[in-house]
């Protein structure tokens, strides 16, 4: 099959097919003696399972490792479990990180609807940090 229709049976664009195909995650296709590039059934696959792999959140460099794994039967699943573990644990530090900024507005906009007119606003306020106020009130 060609780019196009490569790239309408994986769901993606031509685009992503040439990017993976420079990056050298998609392997370099045969091509016609006019000079199209011609897949086969194994690089619709090869780029579901890219699109899968960073639906979980992984980096393009965390899937060329997770296709070394794929490739090499020899490596087994613990190399692959270890780095589905290693991925889970930055989600969960991600998720932690995006509680803390999830509580921390809260508080902010809280303090909004406190707010009188006759103050700044406190979220401005603590954006601009503790440093940018002091400065500003010497004289």
């Amino acid at each position: 099959m060609r780019t196009g229709e490569l790239a309408a049976h994986a769901g993606v664009n031509v685009q992503t097919v040439r990017f993976y195909e420079r990056r050298g995650i998609l392997p370099k296709p045969a091509r016609t003696p006019s000079g199209y590039r011609v897949y086969s059934a194994e690089a619709v696959r090869l780029i579901r399972f890219i699109k899968r792999a960073q639906e979980l959140g992984f980096t393009l460099d965390e899937v060329e490792e997770l296709l070394q794994l794929r490739n090499n039967r020899r490596s087994g699943c613990g190399a692959v479990k270890t780095a589905g573990q290693a991925k889970m644990a930055a989600v969960e530090a991600k998720i932690a990180s995006l509680n803390a900024m999830k509580r921390a507005l809260a508080v902010l906009l809280a303090s909004c609807e406190r707010n009188d007119r006759d103050r700044e606003c406190p979220i401005l306020e603590a954006l601009e940090g503790p440093d940018d106020r002091t400065s500003r009130s010497a004289p």
